[in-house]
């Protein structure tokens, strides 16, 4: 006969709530080097042996601040940030944008791409989505350098301002990672989503303050303006590098935005990481 004695005894095996559940934000550090080796490989396809990558960085933003420049500079005939030469305010404010649009862009196919990779091997899914973010990092120094450049042809130097610029690039980044992840989780469900998003990316250049001043907002539609979260970002760019005016309330509201869509971002990638396998 059997005794409790005994029982307590012999070896047994506790069931626990899945430990990859329980410990996934400690493994995103554990897997931090496959992290860098996504990121690398990125960088690599887009830049080695070619010259189109280093072009398009360049290109990009300086054919959208020429045609932003006419159309809102020239032809409608807005205002400028005081004595800011208004190519370099609508530059400025392509620096955080193109960082947004491109992280969007491809952070949305990067699942689908890894497919093989996912279906066969754990690893915090979340690493793939935001080891995109390095390469459109690398493109956002590019286009800083052009910036640097533009300003000495324009004798328009920073002030102090810019000690505050590392702050608002991480703003970028956060208010960047939010909808990046959650389009990207989006897309291994609805495949035809990725369709939608160069009419988002489209839509909210014109939205958002990137060609033109965030002052010809109505002041009494100002803070409803800062509830989009580029807007803060744009006006923290251009206070940094221009001395642009800043609206620090609208800047806190953007800051505010940006933390949710980065919350609601992780939370709807994390409920949906789960069946990334069998859908993909």
């Amino acid at each position: 006969m059997t005794t409790a004695a005994d029982l307590s005894a012999e070896p047994f095996v506790v069931l626990e709530p899945s430990s990859a559940e329980k410990h996934y934000w400690a493994d995103l550090w554990r897997y931090r080097e496959l992290f860098l080796i996504f990121a690398w490989r990125d960088v690599a396809v887009r830049y080695k042996q070619t010259i189109v990558g280093v072009l398009w960085a360049v290109l990009r933003p300086l054919l959208t601040m020429l045609a932003l420049t006419v159309i809102f500079g020239r032809i409608a005939r807005l205002p400028s940030d005081g004595g800011v030469p208004y190519a370099l305010l609508v530059f400025a404010a392509m620096l955080p944008w193109t960082l947004f649009a491109s992280s969007l862009s491809e952070a949305s196919a990067s699942l689908i791409v890894n497919s093989n990779l996912i279906s066969k091997v754990y690893f915090p899914r979340l690493i793939v989505p935001a080891a995109t973010l390095v390469t459109e990092l690398i493109d956002f120094l590019i286009s800083f350098v052009i910036l640097l450049v533009l300003m000495a042809a324009y004798r328009f130097p920073p002030n102090w301002h810019i000690v505050f610029l590392p702050l608002f690039l991480l703003l970028a980044i956060l208010t960047s990672l939010g909808p990046a992840l959650w389009v990207a989780a989006l897309n291994v469900k609805y495949r035809d989503f990725r369709y939608v998003i160069p009419f988002v990316v489209q839509f909210g250049l014109y939205v958002s303050p990137v060609g033109f001043s965030s002052n010809v907002i109505g002041d009494h539609w100002r803070l409803l303006y800062s509830l989009n979260p580029m807007a803060g970002v744009i006006d923290g760019f251009r206070w940094s590098l221009l001395g642009s005016p800043m609206y620090w309330p609208g800047l806190a509201v953007s800051a505010a935005g940006a933390l949710l869509f980065l919350i609601i971002g992780v939370s709807r990638f994390r409920g949906m990481e789960k069946t990334f396998a069998d859908l993909i």
